[in-house]
């Protein structure tokens, strides 16, 4: 390797310069800690559990004689296999993903919510509040909802109660530690925990990819293994290039005389990223095509009509199927991307602030040319998610071999990686230290 200059350092000697801050160092060894008691936590059993069925439906998803509810699956993989395991964190930080999603949408609908939003700290302090006292809710509600549908609560309503409040107490402890990171070391705590579950199943899944190849006597396990491999690579390489990708739009600040002093006359930047509304279309598209499964294998599998419809016209890799997903992700990102942008407002702001975009009038004219360049980076973005989440299941569908990570999971993985990376850049340049390359 190389070594890199001052003005272009390598990442190992830009990370030894971040090691060498003590502010920086002990924020680095606050996140791992986190980090590693999250997972450790993760091992502990819910109490009320019947884990003799829960090891017997493991040994048949081993074999290959069980298939695994969608829903679940999506909460699985969320979790790094805590729910599959029954732990405490079985429902890790997905009830406040959802919380925070309905808060979200709550805020729009209800105009005391808005009020209460656009009060200040003070206000965004108690919405925060709020979404805390919602995230224990809907975490006793999922818990008991979704363990009892697949049989592994013990009779007895204390089991349901055990069930309902050690899984709410996991999640709680989750939310705790995610916002405890986002406080005192580096990144999104909340982003940072669900990496690590992610990051957990995707190892786990190469190396069980790599064991069966070690195992096999036929090359076919090691083609496998090397075209997932080479799936995950380019994907992530796309995804890191759109991520990073932003639309700048330029906006002249005229000067003004306030006082004795002189202000404005400079140029200012509005980033626009090309993808605003991250993973959120992929996670609704997804919840979505996965109730009807679900639904069907807990009350009575193909033996229905409609069951047997949707397993043979709407299986997961089916054309139909990918279809109807790519077009329930075009049509969230542009429903999520019209509840947080607003033109009008950003345009209001511009003008009131003395600033206009060149050759655009301010006022209404500056909100239509913002809503045209927004329009058309959602389009962007609504087509590169579709086509991205259609990539595991063609691949599926081509090799008889799932992948053992989702068009989702690398995309928030990806996401907070380069996320993190920027705050302890943002860091390092903030102490004259080079930044990482």
């Amino acid at each position: 390797m190389a070594r890199g200059n001052r003005n272009n350092p390598t990442i190992l000697e830009s990370l030894r310069n971040a090691w060498k801050v003590e502010d920086i160092r002990k924020k680095i060894i606050y996140t791992f800690l986190m980090l590693v008691l999250f997972r450790l936590v993760g091992v502990i059993p819910a109490p009320g559990v019947d884990y003799t069925k829960v090891s017997a439906f493991l040994a048949q998803l081993r074999q290959g004689t069980a298939e695994s509810i969608p829903l679940v699956s999506l909460v699985n993989m969320m979790t790094g296999n805590n729910f599959q395991s029954m732990t405490i964190m079985a429902m890790g930080i997905t009830p406040y993903i959802n919380s925070s999603i309905i808060m979200q949408l709550l805020t729009i609908a209800i105009p005391a919510l808005e009020r209460l939003q656009k009060s200040g700290p003070e206000g965004q302090k108690r919405i925060a509040q709020i979404t805390r006292y919602v995230t224990v809710g809907l975490a006793v509600v999922q818990a008991i909802g979704l363990v009892a549908s697949l049989g592994y609560i013990k009779a007895g309503w204390y089991n349901y109660a055990l069930v309902g409040i050690s899984m709410a107490g996991g999640s709680a402890l989750a939310m705790w530690m995610g916002e405890r990171i986002t406080e005192k070391g580096i990144g999104n705590g909340i982003s940072l925990l669900i990496a690590a579950g992610i990051m957990n199943n995707l190892f786990s899944g190469l190396w069980t990819l790599m064991d069966n190849a070690v195992k096999a006597t036929s090359l076919t396990p090691w083609l496998t293994l090397f075209g997932v491999i080479l799936i995950a690579l380019v994907m992530i390489v796309l995804i890191t290039w759109v991520d990073l990708g932003v639309r700048r739009i330029n906006v002249h600040f005229a000067k003004r005389v306030t006082g004795r002093k002189m202000y404005g006359g400079q140029n200012s930047v509005i980033p626009l990223k090309v993808i605003s509304v991250g993973v959120l279309p992929l996670i609704f598209a997804y919840s979505f095509m996965a109730f009807p499964s679900t639904i069907i294998q807990l009350t009575g599998g193909t033996s229905t009509g409609f069951g047997l419809w949707w397993s043979q016209y709407m299986h997961s890799t089916s054309v139909w199927n990918l279809l109807v997903t790519a077009l329930l992700i075009f049509a969230f990102t542009f429903f999520y991307t019209s509840i947080s942008f607003n033109p009008d407002e950003m345009a209001k702001n511009i003008q009131q602030q003395g600033g206009a975009v060149p050759s655009v009038r301010p006022g209404k004219p500056t909100a239509d040319y913002l809503k045209r360049i927004n329009s058309r980076l959602t389009l962007f973005a609504g087509l590169f998610l579709a086509l991205l989440a259609t990539i595991p299941s063609l691949f599926t569908q081509g090799t008889s071999q799932a992948l053992p990570f989702g068009t989702s999971s690398l995309l928030i993985a990806v996401s907070v990686i380069l996320e993190t990376k920027r705050q302890l850049d943002d860091l390092l340049v903030s102490r004259n230290y080079d930044k990482i390359s």
